[in-house]
């Protein structure tokens, strides 16, 4: 049995989860309701649930990979961009070899997925998806094509803010951590509910990039600087629902 100790601070670490994650059943995001948990989690076996997993070497992950731009024939359209951060553990220290997944809109806020049919226009050189490897201090990188707004449908007239989906796996795959990156300024934050699920504001603004003029290059590509972080109190806020 616990202690009035152990009591209070288990408080306090559950008190810190519900501001820092989204609101599970968030009535203003729509497809909350349906896909939050509703019943007790299932004990499971970690070990075998990873026999069942992928697996991955790093010499399956190319360098090429980490670069949206170049995977084809053309150029892809819109306002090319550097993403750059590092992921660190609470005390700062580096993740290092983190696979590291991104995916995105296009441009014009279109997803290169057959589930996205709103009526805008699809870009033949840009699938949105890359991936890379953290170096020794932490660092990822990747070259893309700023996303576009697009709409959702939750309510109407919702758009969602432009954002990079990112996916990072531990040193195990069921220590999986998906989470959404913003950009600064951007009007719809006031009005997007999956943003504002989140109940801590410090907690929502760690989700929003920084604009990195030493990282840009001239005539080439405006940077942004983005730093994760996989635990404490300080950690960067995960999405449990991700849209599509």
């Amino acid at each position: 049995m616990e202690d009035a100790a152990q009591s209070y601070l288990r408080g306090l670490a559950d008190h810190g989860r519900r501001e820092l994650h989204p609101r599970l059943d968030y009535p203003a995001y729509r497809s909350s309701v349906l896909r939050h948990p509703t019943k007790d989690p299932v004990p499971v076996d970690p070990e075998g649930v990873e026999l069942w997993s992928p697996v991955f070497g790093e010499r399956d992950v190319a360098a090429v990979e980490a670069d949206l731009t170049a995977v084809h024939a053309g150029e892809p359209l819109g306002e090319r961009i550097v993403v750059t951060g590092r992921v660190l553990d609470a005390h700062g220290r580096p993740v290092r070899r983190q696979l590291v997944e991104v995916w995105q809109a296009n441009a014009s806020g279109r997803y290169a997925h057959q589930r996205d049919q709103h009526p805008a226009p699809l870009d033949p050189n840009f699938t949105g998806v890359g991936r890379c490897l953290t170096d020794d201090q932490g660092w990822y990188r990747f070259q893309t094509i700023k996303p576009g707004p697009y709409p959702w449908r939750n309510h109407r007239n919702a758009w969602r803010p432009a954002h990079i989906h990112f996916s990072l796996f531990g040193t195990e795959f069921t220590q999986r951590l998906v989470t959404q990156m913003y950009f600064p300024g951007d009007p719809l934050f006031a009005l997007d509910p999956i943003y504002q699920s989140i109940l801590d504001p410090a907690a929502r603004e760690r989700l929003i990039a920084s604009y990195d003029h030493d990282l840009t290059q001239p005539e080439w590509a405006t940077g942004y600087r983005w730093d994760i972080v996989l635990d404490g109190t300080r950690r960067t806020p995960t999405e449990e629902d991700v849209d599509a």
